[in-house]
């Protein structure tokens, strides 16, 4: 029994110190079995937190404002229809954050047999990829570098890019990289 009183008041002194505006009334060990009185000053309990709340919630529409939403597409399937989908996918989620007010960076990364999707002489969606590189800005086509290679040297000669693909050395690498640094993921 002497115990468990230890460990009670024990436990009172952590509340206590817990609440460092409380006074307990508690003044001999015969209380410690009895429920523990605790008083707060009244202005305590007047928190205002209006003024607090205001300025975080500005902080996070300012926040908001000036971090753009980015999105990582991943294609890596020659497929005309998956390709077709992943544009599909960029143009909703580009259309629905301007219509937020909001901005939206895209990066659609083809790699493997999905590097056909850039590549000037067998994409099946390259007048889409130009007519939207021209109407969205944010919008960026990553091409693998070591696809691109690989297809030179599987097929004897130099594969050519749309005009609107960037190179990069790995396409996944780059897509680590942008997950790493907090962009959303998409495979269509």
């Amino acid at each position: 029994m002497n115990g468990s009183l230890s460990v009670f008041a024990g436990l009172t002194v952590i509340a206590l110190a817990l609440v460092p505006s409380a006074r307990a009334q508690v003044s001999n060990s015969a209380q410690l079995n009895a429920p523990l009185n605790v008083s707060t000053p009244e202005k305590s309990a007047k928190i205002d937190t209006s003024a607090k709340t205001r300025t975080s919630r500005k902080s996070s529409a300012d926040a908001e404002k000036k971090q753009p939403h980015r999105l990582a597409v991943q294609v890596d399937v020659y497929d005309p229809a998956i390709m077709n989908l992943a544009l599909n996918n960029v143009n909703n989620a580009a259309q629905y954050y301007k219509e937020l007010g909001q901005e939206v960076e895209i990066e659609l990364v083809a790699f493997g047999p999905g590097l056909h999707m850039l590549r000037d002489d067998t994409s099946p969606v390259k007048a889409r990829i130009k007519s939207m590189s021209e109407i969205m800005p944010q919008l960026t086509f990553s091409a693998c570098g070591n696809t691109r290679e690989n297809m030179t040297r599987a097929e004897a000669k130099d594969v050519a890019l749309v005009p609107e693909a960037k190179l990069v050395k790995a396409g996944v690498a780059r897509l680590m990289e942008l997950q790493e640094r907090g962009w959303s993921y998409l495979r269509p």
